[in-house]
């Protein structure tokens, strides 16, 4: 029986959280002094992972992508990718990444059954990306991101670049260019208050209209392509090569017809990004829970999946946990 919440929405894609840790500070995830990590006790277990994540796909899930934090600093990561390449059903295994430990895992990865990578970078100028990341490692992200894209069954390759305040046109024009050069996909995506700083200001928000315009101002035609169910990104062609795409959750929400789940790092799940309430699956499951008693907790808990997420609201309240915490 498929997950539904509702709202009649069918659940098929799962983020999962491999950990909290993260070897950048970037300033709409964290601040500089980095925030208390989750006890590694209370951090699910591969097995764990696993035994979870095939109980959802059991239940309709069909899309996983793992995240953190940085899933990459996590030990003998590659061997969860190939656990969970195995179970029978999932027809996309994703990974988001900073890229700085790309280049050195890249091949594990792939020979593990990863299908598909997103690269966050958002800067390609170095004194730039030094600024928003706290780290002065752009060479390195950019050599993890020619590693994986050497792969060519791994497609399509997409960086995600977050525009907050000091993005111009210069940052454009680069990422333009990178996605032409290199058929990759770029995707802009609206700066939300998920910010360990709690310094989020809606007018801090550069919205994907105004990035669009800051696109076409370069002289770049963009043909939209039809939307795909479920998506969040509204994508462009180029000409040259290339794509180009626009996340606008805070200017355009698409809520309804999110059929997202998140189970976080600490193994509680989460039915929206910006839940104020979580589900807690792994007290159950290490208590002994049965496959059948741990699904009846999930499905309780995504028939009370919320209806928007509430931004544009007044009284909107952000979620006690970080985008660091919470897994994008």
């Amino acid at each position: 029986m498929a997950l539904e919440d509702a709202h009649g929405r069918l659940l098929g894609d799962l983020r999962v959280s491999v950990t909290d840790r993260c070897n950048f500070r970037c300033h709409y995830c964290m601040p500089a002094e980095g925030v208390p990590w989750i006890e590694r006790d209370q951090i699910l277990r591969f097995e764990e992972i696993e035994r979870l994540v095939g109980l959802l796909v059991g239940m309709g899930i069909r899309d996983v992508r793992l995240t953190g934090g940085e899933p990459l600093v996590r030990r003998q990561f590659p061997a969860l990718v190939a656990r969970l390449a195995a179970i029978e059903g999932i027809e996309d295994l994703s990974l988001t990444t900073n890229g700085y430990l790309l280049a050195e895992q890249a091949q594990a990865l792939v020979a593990a059954g990863i299908d598909r990578v997103n690269v966050s970078i958002d800067s390609l100028a170095r004194a730039r990306f030094f600024e928003v990341t706290r780290r002065d490692a752009l060479d390195r992200v950019l050599a993890g991101l020619d590693a994986i894209a050497a792969f060519p069954e791994v497609r399509p390759v997409k960086v995600n670049a977050v525009p907050i305040p000091g993005f111009g046109e210069d940052d454009v024009r680069r990422f333009v260019e990178l996605a032409r050069e290199h058929r990759f996909q770029v995707r802009f995506i609206e700066f939300m208050p998920l910010d360990g700083d709690r310094a989020w200001r809606p007018e801090d928000v550069l919205s994907g209209a105004e990035v669009k315009a800051m696109v076409e101002a370069t002289g770049i035609e963009l043909r939209a392509r039809p939307r795909e169910p479920h998506a969040t990104a509204r994508v462009y062609e180029i000409d040259g090569g290339g794509e180009i795409g626009f996340i606008n959750p805070v200017s355009e929400p698409f809520c309804g017809d999110c059929n997202r789940l998140r189970l976080t790092a600490d193994g509680r799940l989460r039915t929206c990004l910006f839940s104020r309430h979580e589900t807690d699956l792994r007290g159950p499951l290490r208590e002994g829970a049965s496959d059948e008693e741990i699904g009846e907790i999930v499905r309780a808990a995504v028939w009370r999946k919320e209806l928007k997420h509430r931004i544009d609201e007044p009284g909107f309240r952000p979620p006690p946990r970080t985008m660091s915490a919470i897994g994008g």
